[in-house]
């Protein structure tokens, strides 16, 4: 088997032991390992892997202490407790022993001096030392200044017995002779667990971050835990390297205990070596179910043209292109362009163009078409996020703040829906800090909130919508317009496309944020007359459908008063359908509600509007009820 390599901080920490006396470890220090033991490569816990390094060093055995259990001597085998509690005349028959932070300060200054075995002394859960490292506690205080001290008046030494246990086969004698420090290890979630002064003052503390595995390790994790997976063993070694090849690329970001779980989600599930990617997914969104891979999610697609024009009028372009971008969701295919794309979200679309054209109703469309309910996509309107500071509102709070334990709206909404439809309103409202963390979104479909949890949006589809391009700025700063009715939509297109990438790239100076989006911008056409005329008998249609199901009456009116009704709707057609509908609402639904009040309809089943006209700007409506 190929021999692994080291992570990069054992790797540190083996280098550094002649010249330094402790090491903040921090990061990832809950995570998994994988090291070379005497009975081959396995993955195993921190305390595992730095006792698999030092032991080859010469080091006889380690003590463990944690403010819970005390102190203990890892291996916890019998004759090295003896020799532990012989040289630091400690009591350990239980197997552990309480001790105070006086002790605990004494214990140190007799290991960093001990010369009769070398061992080292792990701090575990050493975030837990104090409440509050930047307001210590007497006792806490002299503990951490004697540790200081420690640190700078130890020196390397070696063992006054050469060969305090047989050095391993191929390392000679002299790899236990060298003077090397008897360390002090702390464990740490993060450094500003502890006082800063600490660590950051003395050149005798080294700091070892862990970060996540990189794909060297996340390989050989792999294929050490390929084997568990049901046909693995059957397959042929193309089929085998391919499955380790796609089991390390679809984890990209995640820690090794997550590669061991996925690892056990498949095999409590029965899924198989081709299975991977559901596998991952599982472990990502904990659903196993995959909506994006239902038959009749293909089928409902494959007539959705029709479906959507129904609901979004005269935007067939912007639709035909939305379909194709969807239907490269449901295959799979977004991102397969890039080496690793498998972790961005299924789709992004960018919608553009007029108010009122059919953008949101577009992405309520989608939902509807993939989940079967259009009011179950997630909804941001971005004009509430214009201030840098409500990025903790959106994403969460950095550590430490207040309400970082709560999480972000985005993140917590995305981990409860994570099959779903994301829609963020009018966009280039938000604070352009705000938008940098889109970059990661659409890079790595994955965010982080303060409290460290981490939200996939591996299984949703990105909408954004914006004004941009319709308005813009001329030479002299005022607003011009940049499109207009009218225009063909060609014209449209590439005006609104200039100018979005202009906004991105000159405004903004993000052309890295209009990369991620790609050519996924689509742009809707403004509303034309004959259109609008649709919109406006479909609006219509729903005003006698509430009518019929609050009053159990059938709306009908004369073609005279249709006409009038559509002319004064259609006639301003800047504001697109809500125009049309706000229109509707104020010279139609407004005066109707009026006359339905002065009428008795006990009994009545047909609603006749007869006729319509205006005085001083008061539309009222002949209404025969019969």
């Amino acid at each position: 088997m190929t021999a692994i390599t080291k992570a990069r901080w054992l790797q540190d920490l083996e280098r550094l032991l002649p010249i330094r006396s402790q090491f903040v470890v921090s990061g990832s220090i809950h995570d998994n390992f994988l090291v070379e033991t005497a009975h081959g490569a396995a993955l195993v816990p921190l305390i595992r892997a730095v006792w698999e390094t030092l032991k080859g060093k010469g080091y006889r055995f380690l003590l463990v202490y944690d403010a819970a259990d005390g102190l203990r001597v890892y291996p916890d085998e019998p004759t090295l407790r003896e020799q532990a509690e012989k040289l630091f005349d400690l009591k350990l028959k239980s197997g552990s022993q309480m001790i105070s932070m006086e002790s605990l300060t004494n214990l140190m200054r007799s290991l960093v001096a001990m010369r009769e075995a070398r061992c080292a002394l792990v701090l575990d859960f050493a975030s837990r030392l104090t409440r509050q490292p930047d307001h210590l506690a007497e006792n806490e205080h002299r503990f951490f200044v004697a540790a200081e001290k420690l640190a700078l008046s130890a020196a390397p030494i070696v063992p006054n017995s050469p060969h305090p246990s047989p050095p391993p086969e191929g390392e000679g004698v002299n790899s236990h002779s060298k003077p090397l420090y008897n360390p002090v290890l702390w464990l740490l979630n993060r450094p500003q667990d502890l006082p800063s002064w600490f660590y950051l003052d003395s050149e005798r503390i080294s700091s070892l971050s862990i970060g996540k595995p990189d794909y060297e390790m996340r390989e050989a994790t792999a294929r050490q835990l390929a084997p568990l997976f049901s046909g693995y063993s059957e397959a042929n070694e193309a089929a085998q390297t391919k499955f380790i090849k796609r089991f390390a690329d679809s984890t990209d970001g995640m820690t090794l205990n997550a590669l061991s779980d996925i690892t056990e989600l498949a095999d409590r599930s029965e899924l198989k070596m081709g299975d991977i990617e559901d596998a991952v997914r599982c472990y990502k969104v904990g659903a196993l179910d995959n909506p994006w891979r239902k038959d009749y999610l293909r089928e409902k697609i494959s007539n959705a043209r029709a479906f959507i024009e129904d609901r979004v009028k005269g935007q067939h372009p912007a639709v035909v292109k939305t379909l194709d971008i969807l239907k490269r969701s449901v295959m799979g295919m977004t991102g397969a362009q890039a080496r690793s794309g498998g972790n961005r979200p299924r789709g992004v679309l960018f919608f553009a163009g007029p108010t009122g054209v059919g953008k949101t109703e577009l992405a309520k469309t989608l939902t509807q078409l993939v989940f079967g309910n259009d009011k179950a996509y997630i909804r941001y309107d971005m004009s509430e996020f214009a201030e840098e500071h409500t990025s903790a509102r959106l994403l969460g709070a950095p550590p430490g703040y207040i309400g970082f334990d709560a999480g972000g709206e985005l993140t917590n909404a995305v981990r409860e829906k994570p099959f779903s439809v994301v829609l963020f309103d009018e966009i280039e409202k938000a604070h352009p800090r705000i938008l940098d963390k889109f970059l990661q979104i659409l890079e790595d479909g994955r965010l982080t909130d303060g409290r460290g949890d981490t939200a996939y949006f591996s299984e949703t589809i990105l909408v954004f919508t914006s004004n941009l391009g319709i308005f813009v700025e001329d030479k002299l700063g005022n607003r011009v317009q940049n499109v207009k009715p009218g225009d063909n939509y060609e014209t449209v297109e590439k005006n609104v496309r200039d100018a979005i990438g202009d906004y991105f790239k000159y405004k903004l100076s993000r052309p890295e944020l209009l990369n991620r989006i790609g050519d996924n911008i689509v742009v809707f056409n403004f509303i034309t007359p004959d259109v609008a005329a649709l919109i406006f008998d479909g609006m219509l249609k729903n005003v006698a459908r509430r009518l019929h199901d609050e009053f159990k009456l059938n709306l009908s009116m004369t073609p005279q008063v249709h006409e009038q009704l559509l002319k004064r709707c259609t006639t301003d057609l800047s504001n697109g359908g809500r125009g049309i509908g706000n229109q509707l609402e104020s010279a139609f639904i407004n005066p109707l509600s009026r006359a339905m009040f002065e009428h008795d309809l006990e009994g009545k089943t047909k609603l006749l509007i007869a006729a319509m006209h205006e005085e001083d700007k008061v539309v009222t409506l002949s209404v025969q009820p019969t």
